[in-house]
């Protein structure tokens, strides 16, 4: 089948805000070889570029114009053992939703916690996507790459990636030009179950109290908690949480949690602590409210929503209001987590 290169798109279908914003041009990319072409195309090959996954983490609060590249190369790959490890290798374009259904499905237990978190494979490791206790970064065995520049073909280790919190080299070092064509999975042979979050042992205890946990009971679980909090975005747009969780020094956690002492905040090596963004947001009476068509969830504070025709600018300008009224009221600098074209 020849490149799929399109003029002047509409991007409404390509992000979950379901905002409306149009790209120069569109690409969607389901080998190396489309790459290769897509990169000898006049047209296109001077344009700055956004490589999309399921645009399940992106605002565009404007027109983008340039060309936006959406990964879809499929396929899932049993590479076998490997040590104590077993290998499995998924394309860039596969929906990372149904993969971990599907690896635990087949008994590969490792990455459950990370369950019904949207968007694509290739996308997971851009992010450092996690989820109760568990980043993508600990599960990760390679990241194979495209680089635009040259076309050629490279492998980072998880050391090479640059791993932070919701944070890879990936984001930081030439974005559009070193792109993600598939991630190798190291799931643990000898596996425990990753249950260090309250309401999650809650949700097990619950669910699976008379008998030693599986994967899929964590699966389950973590699926259950995330359908009860988050709105689904074929039905209400959104990209899932907003903000990061703010990290802050111990001498002002100790400061907020003597003026607050129902604040949620959880500790980190070096003294530090994660604070709950969501808890900064509902604390500042932001949860449930609605700007024009754009809102703050009702069961979520960390999440914003479309409810039907808010502008990308809308759903910023929220975002704007949210932030002025955390560190008006705490002193605490919420930061994006979704990307903000």
């Amino acid at each position: 089948m020849p490149l799929i290169l399109q003029e002047d798109v509409s991007l409404k279908a390509l992000n979950s805000f379901g905002v409306e914003a149009r790209a120069a041009w569109a690409a969607c990319i389901r080998n190396l070889e489309e790459l290769e072409e897509l990169r000898g195309d006049a047209r296109v090959q001077d344009l700055p570029r956004l490589i999309l996954g399921g645009g399940s983490n992106v605002l565009f609060a404007r027109d983008f114009d340039g060309l936006v590249v959406q990964m879809a190369i499929a396929g899932v790959e049993d590479l076998g053992w490997d040590g104590d490890a077993r290998l499995i290798r998924a394309g860039a374009g596969e929906s990372w939703p149904a993969l971990v259904e599907a690896l635990v499905r087949d008994g590969h237990a490792g990455v459950e916690n990370l369950a019904l978190i949207p968007g694509s494979a290739g996308a997971a490791p851009i992010q450092n996507i996690g989820a109760y206790g568990l980043e993508i970064a600990e599960r990760l065995h390679a990241v194979s790459t495209w680089d635009w520049a040259s076309g050629a073909k490279g492998e980072l280790e998880p050391q090479q990636c640059g791993f932070g919190y919701r944070d890879s080299v990936f984001k930081r070092d030439r974005p559009g030009e070193r792109i993600i064509t598939s991630i190798t999975l190291r799931l643990p042979r000898d596996w425990q179950p990753v249950t260090g979050y309250a309401e999650l042992e809650r949700e097990l205890a619950r669910t699976s109290a008379s008998r030693g946990i599986e994967a899929k009971d964590v699966f389950e679980a973590v699926c259950a908690l995330r359908r009860r909090k988050l709105p689904d975005p074929a039905t209400l747009g959104n990209a899932g949480s907003f903000f990061k969780n703010p990290i802050v020094a111990r001498d002002q956690h100790a400061r907020l949690i003597d003026r607050y002492p129902s604040l949620v905040s959880y500790p980190l090596a070096g003294g530090r602590f994660k604070l709950a963004a969501g808890w900064l947001v509902e604390a500042s009476g932001l949860k449930g409210i609605t700007r024009g068509r754009a809102g703050v969830y009702e069961k979520q504070a960390l999440v914003i929503v479309n409810r039907g025709g808010a502008s990308g600018r809308d759903i910023l300008a929220l975002a704007g209001e949210i932030q002025a009224t955390v560190f008006e009221r705490f002193g605490v600098a919420l930061e994006p987590e979704a990307v903000i074209v």
